[in-house]
């Protein structure tokens, strides 16, 4: 099987976060996942790449689905995770705007938009970090493959 420009960048982006788990495991903050941690990556035709990382696979899907909800949130509204909720309860729009009721909100950061160089939009949710590091793993994992 072949895989396209969009998987491969996928494969590409989790074996580097694979690799910078264990730096951000470190962090005493950041240790309660025992590096069972997620990602998932909706593109714009809809298409949806994830990965779970660790070994306890309980632990893994709860995390797996709060990045599924982060990045589903994201690709609905456009919006990073929080911002999107701070928005809202400001009343910077209606909740019937977006078709995201408030029970349904994630609240956490971890969710957001990425354009990445070639100009592909994807919307990413990561979880199992505290939520700053959610977001920040994916920049760095993204960076690393821009830069070479």
């Amino acid at each position: 099987m072949e895989l396209n420009s969009k998987d491969k960048f996928t494969h590409l982006l989790f074996d580097i976060i694979e690799s910078l788990i264990p730096l951000y495991s470190s962090n005493k903050l950041d240790a309660f996942a025992n590096g069972n941690v997620a990602i998932c990556i909706i593109d714009e035709d809809g298409f949806v790449r994830g990965k779970i990382w660790g070994n306890d696979k309980l632990t893994g899907r709860n995390f797996y689905k709060n990045a599924w909800v982060k990045a589903s949130q994201v690709w609905i509204t456009g919006m990073k995770t929080g911002e999107y909720e701070k928005r809202l309860y400001n009343a910077e729009f209606k909740e019937e705007d977006f078709g995201i009721g408030m029970p349904d909100l994630i609240g956490w950061e971890g969710g957001q938009p990425i354009t990445i160089k070639d100009g592909t939009k994807l919307s990413v949710g990561f979880s199992g970090f505290r939520g700053i590091n959610d977001l920040d793993i994916v920049l760095k994992a993204i960076s690393i493959i821009e830069d070479n």
